[in-house]
């Protein structure tokens, strides 16, 4: 029963990123340029994230390539779909209860559980997912 939950939950995650995906393939009227991003800073912010000592986002979390990850928080796919501004992501990641009182993430930022420097390594690298 509870490998059918978690399958259904993990079929209407990647259906709504599948959907968002789609949608934020509209054309625009205004081309946005993208920032090359440092791979050494992806790279840096992945340690971080899937580090069990500091960011230990796969505590709660199911990353492609993380090992044993936890199903507490929605799986960390299509990021860019989800968080089309880089400065949202990473003001959930600062403080997700500014917006959700009841979120039961880490305030990594606002409880200096990760440095500013930190947390924008891990934004670069969750944004990439």
């Amino acid at each position: 029963m509870i490998k059918m939950v978690r399958l259904v939950s993990t079929l209407v995650v990647i259906t709504s990123a599948a959907w968002l995906t789609a949608c934020s393939n509209k054309p625009m009227t205004k081309e946005v340029p993208v920032a090359k991003v440092d791979p050494a800073i992806v790279a840096a912010g992945k340690a971080i994230a899937t580090g069990r000592s500091k960011g230990n986002c796969l505590a709660c979390h199911m990353i492609e390539e993380g090992e044993s990850p936890g199903n507490i928080g929605p799986p960390l796919i299509a990021m860019k779909a989800r968080f089309p501004d880089k400065a949202k992501l990473r003001a959930q990641i600062w403080d997700a209860t500014a917006v959700n009182p009841e979120s039961a993430m880490v305030p990594f930022g606002r409880l200096q559980v990760l440095s500013d420097d930190e947390i924008d390594k891990v934004v670069e690298y969750i944004w990439t997912l």
